[in-house]
């Protein structure tokens, strides 16, 4: 496992190219990487699961079964949940969240 310090993950999040930046791109397929706590104290944390988030997760999941949309990863069912009941905005590039936005109306950015 290798701990990333916020000055690498600054520079990679800002497309800057230095040579830490370069190496944390080719780290992600092949290493487990950190972030320390202490540089999230800078976000605010969502708690994307518990019981009642998980319940309702499987409502949203069984709706959208029914509507004959399969969700392929529980962890999108899961955030799209958070995000419904919490009234959040999601900022994502990945298809799995568009059945929750046409049929559930979770709200997306962009």
């Amino acid at each position: 496992m290798i701990l990333v310090d916020s000055s690498v993950w600054i520079d990679y999040f800002h497309g800057a190219s230095t040579p830490q930046a370069d190496i944390l791109h080719r780290l992600f397929a092949h290493e487990t990487l950190a972030i320390g706590d202490l540089i999230l104290t800078s976000l605010t944390i969502v708690e994307i699961g518990g019981r009642d988030i998980a319940i309702q997760a499987a409502m949203n999941f069984r709706t959208l079964r029914g509507l004959g949309v399969t969700v392929r990863k529980t962890i999108d069912t899961l955030i799209a949940t958070r995000c419904l009941k919490n009234g959040l905005k999601l900022l994502h590039d990945d298809r799995d969240f568009d059945p929750f936005v046409k049929h559930l109306g979770l709200q997306v950015v962009g």
